[in-house]
């Protein structure tokens, strides 16, 4: 299969940074739909290119599958499967599709030498901080290690953190929408406030049985509403609980869709799940059983009745519906009003908002209601808002800033001019980040005009490079050129491409620097 250009670069990333040999243990971010299986299959390919055995570790039969089929699809490779009776022990195979819950057993994993993979890949890597994992890893202790996640929440990052080097790529539902990998999502606010106000955490999250419990009397009036915005859709329906889907079920029946239940003790699930792909049931309602390996890009409705604080969680269930397919322009992504007194849960603005200042202004504005709303378009609005807003807040430094003598740039003015102030100011999750630069990072910031002596740490000089290094690609203009134009008096010259910034000081040169 021929990658894609962003699979290519997060594939290079990953294979670069082992190459250099400091970071051995990676992770990359890419949003649900964009193809992470296939992306893990050519390292995995460039790994046995090399000599090393690889192996695969998922959580779920189904992940397990779909790994080896894509593996076989992507690169041509066959593996070996180590799950309950099967064994890769002896197998000529260089890729191992594993389990954790059976690589994990003293009486499996102790049978391998601690050096026969050199090569440890993660699916759904947001897993791997549970004791399960961490056995495996430590055990393999040599491997050179990648965790490949969808988007992760800050909790999750700086889990993350704990035990990764470092993130090396990322591509998230924003870029993949605008770049046409994934289909645009619409959130639509339903006007039905739901009461969970009482509903209590349990392993930081909403208890799933009162959850359940709470959402019970509003199952009808659900049925009714979806009745006004699914029809002639492909939907999913997410819910808490087994009993609470198939209670929905029913009354959507009533209400004249052709629904279908599928949980975990289904009997008839692939029957069921292969008829919706067909087309003979038009809403499917499942307790958490299609977050993780199923694929069905003509879904274009998600309704979660499962509210959730987890951004992993609520990501991987609307990403059921972000594949593109032939007549599909758009994701509706259905979201109610939930009452609670908890802070955290996840709205729809958690999907692509940069922070929770951004988020909440999106949240505001779609809880006015009305027409379904873009959220590129809306998250883009509310991050000017909220720019302008730290800007404004920042108004007399930034003033300074620009206004001071000499052509060295400053790092929070550069940031500001480009509209990355929420970018620089992001936390650390990493320890090296936390580290003073490197010499080479210092040589490259001045010699691109950055005031050096205000870059403290490795992070923040790290930021400050891949923010210049991205508008050098994609032609903007250099911070030497804003500094200068904006010294001139000019505004807004952040966005300017560098053809343009260059004729402007061209005409200044003219004009004798007036």
């Amino acid at each position: 299969m021929e990658l894609r250009p962003y699979q290519k670069e997060a594939m290079e990333a990953v294979l670069s940074t082992w190459e250099e040999g400091e970071k051995t243990k990676v992770f990359i971010v890419l949003g649900t739909g964009c193809g992470k299986t296939i992306i893990f299959s050519n390292v995995a390919k460039k790994q046995v290119e090399k000599g090393h055995r690889v192996l695969i570790l998922a959580h779920r039969g189904e992940l397990l599958t779909q790994a080896a089929d894509k593996l076989k699809m992507a690169t041509g490779l066959d593996c070996a499967l180590e799950k309950a009776e099967s064994s890769c022990l002896g197998s000529k195979e260089m890729v191992v599709v594993g389990s954790i819950q059976s690589m994990s057993r003293d009486d499996r994993l102790l049978k391998f030498p601690k050096d026969y993979f050199q090569t440890i890949i993660i699916d759904e890597a947001h897993h791997c901080m549970s004791d399960s994992y961490q056995k495996v890893l430590n055990y393999f202790s040599g491997a050179y290690v990648l965790g490949v996640t969808a988007t992760p929440d800050r909790g999750d990052r700086k889990e993350l953190g704990e035990y990764f080097d470092d993130c090396v790529y990322e591509y998230s539902m924003i870029p993949a929408i605008r770049d046409g990998w994934l289909c645009p999502i619409k959130a639509q606010t339903i006007p039905l406030k739901l009461d969970i106000s009482n509903v209590s955490l349990s392993g930081g999250d909403f208890s799933t049985g009162e959850l359940g419990d709470a959402l019970d009397p509003y199952l009808k009036e659900i049925a009714k509403q979806m009745k006004q915005y699914c029809k002639g859709r492909k939907t999913i329906v997410f819910t808490p609980l087994i009993k609470t889907s198939i209670k929905l079920c029913e009354y959507l029946q009533v209400e004249g869709f052709n629904a279908a239940e599928v949980n975990g003790e289904s009997k008839n699930r692939k029957e069921i799940l292969e008829a919706f792909e067909e087309g003979t049931f038009d809403v499917l309602c499942n307790s958490m059983l299609l977050t993780e390996g199923f694929d069905s890009p003509a879904v274009d409705c998600i309704v979660c009745l499962r509210a959730t604080k987890s951004k992993s969680l609520f990501t991987q269930i609307v990403g059921r519906g972000s594949r593109l397919y032939p007549g599909k322009d758009h994701l509706l992504l259905l979201d109610f009003l939930w009452l609670t007194r908890k802070v955290g849960l996840c709205h729809p603005s958690s999907l692509v908002a940069k922070n929770e200042h951004v988020a909440k202004e999106m949240d505001e504005a779609y809880a006015k209601g009305g027409d379904p709303f873009d959220l590129l378009q809306m998250e883009a609005k509310a991050n000017s808002i909220v720019e302008k807003r730290i800007e404004d807040s920042m108004a007399k430094r930034l003033a300074a800033l620009r206004k001071m003598p000499g052509s060295v740039v400053d790092p929070l003015q550069f940031a500001a001019s480009i509209g990355a102030i929420g970018v620089y100011n992001e936390p650390y999750f990493f320890k090296w980040e936390t580290k003073k630069p490197t010499k080479k990072q210092v040589e490259f910031l001045k010699s691109q005009g950055i005031d050096e002596k205000t870059i403290m740490t490795k992070g923040q000089a790290s930021r400050i490079i891949g923010m210049i290094v991205e508008r050098r690609q994609k032609g903007f203009a250099t911070p030497k050129q804003i500094r200068l134009l904006e010294r001139m008096g000019f505004e807004r010259v952040g966005n300017w491409k560098f053809e343009k910034a260059s004729a402007a000081i061209d005409e200044i040169a003219k004009a004798h620097w007036k």
